[in-house]
């Protein structure tokens, strides 16, 4: 079976959003503004997790990350089974859209200083990436790229007449 080379252009081009969404487990871990801290804690430490966004009804209000907690509750001699998440969750959310590449997410990351993005399509919350997540598709793209230059170069050669 012949393999057809991909262009230069199809090779520049990342996996889309909802298809490294696709890959994850479906949806996003959320708790409501008025959850506990100590709650969300739990549920973080259930799902082996970091990161909460904080949904009032399907709207998203806000995120909630250990971040927030160590600086917000911790550091403040706050307990965590008395602070309600609404109280001390991030409520301006950079969020991305299905049409937003991954070279796009990892410069909002990167320029906004978090490790989370949620993902909305229509206003509702589709997904949440981590810097992890968008790291592994670079390293398999990259990996990608690298066997079709040696696909390429192999054909290349055999071509020519050339032995390998």
């Amino acid at each position: 079976m012949e393999q057809r080379l991909k262009t230069p252009e199809q090779l520049l081009v990342f996996k889309p959003l909802k298809q490294v969404l696709a890959a994850k487990a479906p949806g996003a871990h959320a708790v409501a503004p008025n959850t506990p801290v100590f709650a969300a804690l739990q549920l973080m430490a259930e799902k082996g997790i970091g990161f909460l966004i904080v949904l009032d009804g399907e709207k998203l209000v806000g995120v909630f990350s250990e971040r927030d907690y160590a600086r917000k509750v911790v550091l403040q001699g706050k307990a965590s089974k008395d602070t309600l998440v609404q109280d001390i969750m991030t409520r301006k959310v950079v969020c991305v859209g299905p049409e937003h590449t991954i070279p796009q997410c990892m410069a909002l990351m990167h320029q906004h200083g978090f490790r989370h993005l949620p993902v909305t399509d229509g206003g509702k919350v589709i997904g949440v990436l981590s810097v992890r997540d968008l790291l592994k598709e670079i390293i398999e793209h990259h990996e990608r790229l690298i066997r079709n230059m040696e696909l390429e170069k192999m054909t290349m050669l055999n071509q020519s007449g050339s032995s390998y």
